[in-house]
């Protein structure tokens, strides 16, 4: 029997109590590209979100105004929103891709660690930012130097000037399901903490795990509690990371229970840089290719995006680690 390539598109069979859309919160140019050991050009990461956005993706995070010295990859925060707003076209420098500018419906949300970063995004006219927090202590002091209340109250003056400013807040909540140092987490601490961040006014709330050690029953078990605290599916977001090959498993699990944003990075890029058991976050193409094949609508295209991730790859000077990337490039060759 002559064995077939891969096709292009799964075959769709949708499942019963899941979203009949999702959206895909793409983290690949800033959590994604923060852990490369070689500086990405910024030109290149400017024509790597115009690529993504090309793709149909509609939020992006873009970068984090967090100080060089911490993450030096993102220290051309700056220059690569001017480029996202005024795109270099010929020259030296110009876009291998430049297209047509971002559409309006394109949402860039930037990583703000403080109140510094905060200013400095508003300088640029940032709409979207984010905060990063810690549901354990040892994280929350390796990450901020910080226990985590007072973390909490760090971020509450952030959060406040940003929403005063007419901003969408996003809180990220780290170490979710299990801490390097601490080991399991506890689902009433996570709940605690998640509840103390949305207080502070966050819009979102993306729960993070962040050594991908979670299982499906683990999620189940969160956002169960989360829902009997009074934390419904519409304000969370779910960010796994496939240490484990879980990740796939744990989004079913929470689309099951209602939840509707699902952070990815595209071709499997991304760690963390202070948890170094932490390896890649869910691929974008992984994800699509299961939500298409559940019916649940994304606006992305999967073909431009598994080309942008061959792209990105190319760049980095190794393959995706994406299976899907992986196959429908093996299809194309």
């Amino acid at each position: 029997m002559t064995e077939q390539p891969p096709t292009g598109l799964p075959m769709t069979v949708p499942a019963d109590g899941l979203p009949a859309r999702v959206r895909i919160h793409e983290v690949g140019p800033r959590d994604g590209l923060q852990n490369e050991r070689a500086v990405v050009p910024v030109e290149v990461k400017a024509d790597f979100i115009r690529r993504l956005a090309a793709a149909g993706l509609t939020t992006i995070e873009a970068t984090s105004f967090v100080h060089p010295k911490w993450v030096p990859q993102l220290a051309d925060a700056e220059r690569l929103m001017e480029l996202l707003r005024d795109p270099i076209t010929e020259g030296p420098g110009a876009l291998t891709n430049p297209a047509a500018p971002l559409a309006p419906d394109v949402r860039l949300p930037v990583l703000v660690p403080n109140e510094r970063g905060l200013d400095r995004a508003l300088a640029l006219g940032v709409r979207e930012v984010a905060v990063f927090g810690s549901a354990t202590e040892s994280f929350a002091k390796a990450n901020l130097n910080r226990t985590v209340d007072e973390s909490l109250a760090m971020f509450a003056p952030v959060v406040a000037k940003a929403k005063a400013e007419g901003l969408r807040v996003r809180g990220y909540l780290s170490m979710c399901f299990g801490d390097p140092w601490e080991g399991p987490v506890p689902v009433d601490q996570v709940v605690r903490v998640s509840r103390a961040l949305l207080g502070l006014g966050c819009d979102e709330l993306s729960l993070g795990d962040t050594i991908g050690v979670a299982t499906p029953g683990h999620v189940t078990a969160l956002l169960t509690a989360l829902a009997g605290a009074g934390v419904g599916a519409d304000r969370l977001a779910v960010h796994f990371h496939d240490t484990y090959g879980q990740a796939l498993a744990n989004t079913y699990a929470a689309l099951r229970h209602g939840i509707a944003v699902v952070d990815a990075s595209a071709g499997g890029l991304g760690g963390c840089p202070y948890a170094k058991s932490a390896t890649g976050n869910l691929a974008t193409e992984d994800l699509v290719w299961m939500l298409h094949g559940l019916g649940i609508e994304t606006g992305v295209d999967l073909g431009l995006l598994t080309a942008t991730s061959v792209w990105m790859a190319a760049h980095l000077g190794r393959p995706s680690p994406s299976r899907t990337v992986r196959a429908l490039s093996h299809k194309e060759q």
